[in-house]
């Protein structure tokens, strides 16, 4: 279970992310929506633990190193096979090989394997970070556009790699999107943040269907559900 209290972050003197209280049940996929600047990227760095919070508190359990999986929106490359690059997250593992061949297979990278990391495109790039994460378990998943330099191909791969890769490990899933679509397809709640507050939680068909907040309503026109 992930809780948060009392939460504020700050940029200089403005706040820019202010959530008194939230809580993300173990298992459930849950997707952050909303527009550039609302805090959806301060609020997945907050929970993988790469930014601290100036107010409040963020628990994710007792959750051990290794156990959460974050895919920042310009992930990193070394100068390595993409295979090499994934099997980097598979220290310790007897079958680094076989299991980062695997992951590369989900996300539909396999017959990239001996391309360098470092020369491949946005979006080869961002699914190359993904196999990094589905190479082993995990027991949270936290990524930022996961799809957002993907084209529509490489979009269904990522959605139906990332549904069966909880299927096999129920582990809890955390991701922003730009996509309402995309939220309906993968996450059974839905925040929709507004200015760095809650403008609306709730299952994800009740908010994208029958938005209560104006700022939800607001968002939603731009996009086809």
């Amino acid at each position: 279970m992930i809780e948060i209290r009392g939460l504020k972050q700050f940029y200089g003197e403005r706040c820019v992310l202010d959530i008194p209280e939230l809580t993300i049940e173990r298992g459930e996929s849950l997707a952050l929506i909303g527009p550039n600047g609302c805090g959806k990227t301060t609020l997945l760095r907050l929970l993988a633990g790469t930014l601290q919070p100036d107010m409040g508190t963020v628990s994710t359990g007792a959750l051990l190193r290794g156990a959460i999986g974050y895919l920042p929106q310009k992930p990193y490359a070394f100068d390595l096979s993409v295979q090499k690059n994934v099997e980097l997250s598979l220290s310790g593992e007897q079958n680094r090989e076989r299991l980062a061949l695997a992951a590369l297979e989900r996300v539909g990278l396999v017959h990239l394997r001996h391309a360098r990391g470092n020369r491949l495109s946005g979006g080869e790039l961002q699914r190359m970070a993904l196999a990094r994460l589905l190479a082993r378990p995990r027991e949270l998943l936290l990524l930022d556009e996961p799809t957002a330099s993907a084209d529509i191909l490489a979009i269904d791969q990522i959605e139906r790699a990332l549904e069966a890769y909880r299927a096999e490990t129920g582990c809890t899933l955390v991701f922003s999107s730009h996509a309402p679509s995309q939220a309906l397809r993968l996450s059974g709640r839905v925040l929709a943040l507004d200015a760095g507050r809650i403008g609306e939680l709730g299952e994800t068909n009740e908010v994208l269907h029958a938005p209560q907040a104006e700022s939800t309503r607001a968002f939603l026109e731009h996009w086809k559900i």
